[in-house]
């Protein structure tokens, strides 16, 4: 079941608010690129693919805004390399 993906611009994340926990990635923005740094599921919440629609949002949000990714975190580098539609995305 896809859960809402909130954009939370001032604290530079992308959030699932679920059960009273949270799933997140967390960026830094340098010009026309965003750094995935950190992804974020509370242990309640794992095992139900969450932490992959935060990501897909953060990829999305990237490509609607012709921004170049930089998968610093290892969860989102590793979803980037399963998800070849996003590997254009990446920074070189």
């Amino acid at each position: 079941m896809e859960e809402k993906v909130i954009h939370e611009n001032e604290d530079k994340r992308f959030v699932i608010n679920l059960e009273g926990n949270e799933v997140y990635v967390e960026y830094t923005m340098t010009g026309s690129e965003i750094n995935l740094y950190h992804t974020f599921t509370d242990p309640a919440l794992r095992g139900k693919g969450l932490a992959a629609q935060v990501v897909r949002a953060a990829l999305e949000f990237a490509k609607e805004n012709n921004l170049k990714v930089v998968p610093t975190c290892s969860y989102v580098h590793a979803f980037i390399t399963k998800n070849k539609e996003y590997q254009e995305l990446v920074a070189n």
